[in-house]
C-alpha cells in the first residue's frame, strides 16, 4: 500500500507553498487589443527605443518601467511629465509598484491592462 502523505499535506509550510503556487502569475500586458509577453524589464514610452512605444502626445519619451523582481512584476513611473496611473490612481515617481492580474495602467491616454 502507497503512502500518499507529501510535504503539502502534512506541514503547514508546505500546505502554504501549494496555496502559493495555485495562484495565477501575471504572464502579459493587453496593449491595443494585442499580448505582449512580458520579460525581466520593458520601458514604455514615445521613443522608438522603449518595449511598448505609446504613439501619444501625454506620454514621454521614457514614461514608466516595468520591472520583474523575484517571482512579481513592478510599475515604476520613470519621472513623467502627465504621471503614470495604476487602476486610476497615479503613482508616485521613482517607487516601484506591484502589479497583480487585472491591474490597469494608464500613460498619457492608453491603458495597459496586466494579464
Amino acid at each position: 500500500m502507497a503512502n500518499d502523505t507529501t510535504i503539502a499535506t502534512s506541514s503547514p509550510i508546505g500546505q502554504h507553498l501549494e496555496k502559493v503556487a495555485e495562484g495565477a502569475p501575471v504572464s502579459y500586458l493587453m496593449f491595443n487589443q494585442k499580448r505582449i509577453s512580458l520579460v525581466a524589464k520593458m520601458t514604455i514610452g514615445r521613443s522608438p527605443e522603449c518595449s511598448i512605444v505609446i504613439d501619444n502626445k501625454l506620454a514621454s519619451r521614457f514614461h514608466a518601467t516595468i520591472q520583474k523582481i523575484r517571482d512579481a512584476y513592478f510599475l515604476k513611473d520613470e519621472k513623467s511629465t502627465n504621471g503614470t496611473f495604476l487602476n486610476g490612481h497615479r503613482i508616485p515617481a521613482d517607487k516601484y509598484v506591484k502589479l497583480n492580474p487585472g491591474d490597469k495602467i494608464t500613460v498619457g491616454a492608453t491603458t495597459l491592462v496586466m494579464s
